[in-house]
């Protein structure tokens, strides 16, 4: 069985665990893509508190993003892209299933350390696909992609070039 923790991606690739962790924790305030209860895409905004070695989404009780969750837990969360269209500090994505936390020992440690307000909801995710993008050399556009149980991949793509080319 292939695990898809926080922790589990940070053994396989601890450089670029610490990338993504890094440049989420750069910003406040990321965005949150879920599925409406009608097949549709709802987009808000949100933090994401990675606590306790993984990442976690905490939110406000029957907010419409914590029922789309609690109803369908795929869910794909976005970096805060910052304050210019430089992308200095790239682009990072993490896609996956978001799973409540219910296990009051875990509830408490979170609570201990983050202090939220009360009640709400908290989800810890289960990554499908870890996604970060940058700029290399003024012109050269590096994605770096990572999935359970997969090596890291890495593909580049200059302003020539047509399709990307994956790097060895």
């Amino acid at each position: 069985m292939t695990s898809n923790s926080w922790a589990d991606f940070r053994t396989a690739e601890p450089d670029f665990a610490d990338t993504v962790r890094q440049r989420f924790e750069k910003y406040r305030h990321h965005v949150l893509a879920t599925i409406r209860k009608d097949g549709s895409p709802r987009v808000t905004g949100l933090e994401v508190e990675f606590r306790l070695d993984e990442p976690f989404l905490g939110m406000m009780p029957n907010s419409r993003k914590a029922l789309d969750l609690l109803r369908d837990p795929r869910f794909a969360v976005h970096a805060n892209p910052g304050p210019d269209a430089e992308m200095a500090d790239g682009d990072a994505r993490i896609s996956g299933r978001a799973v409540e936390v219910t296990d009051p020992a875990v509830l408490a440690r979170f609570i201990e350390e983050v202090v939220p307000p009360q009640p709400f909801h908290l989800f810890r995710l289960e990554l499908t696909e870890v996604m970060y993008t940058g700029i290399e050399g003024g012109d050269t556009l590096v994605i770096r992609v990572w999935r359970p149980g997969k090596p890291l991949r890495s593909f580049r793509r200059g302003n020539d070039e047509a399709t990307l080319a994956e790097i060895s």
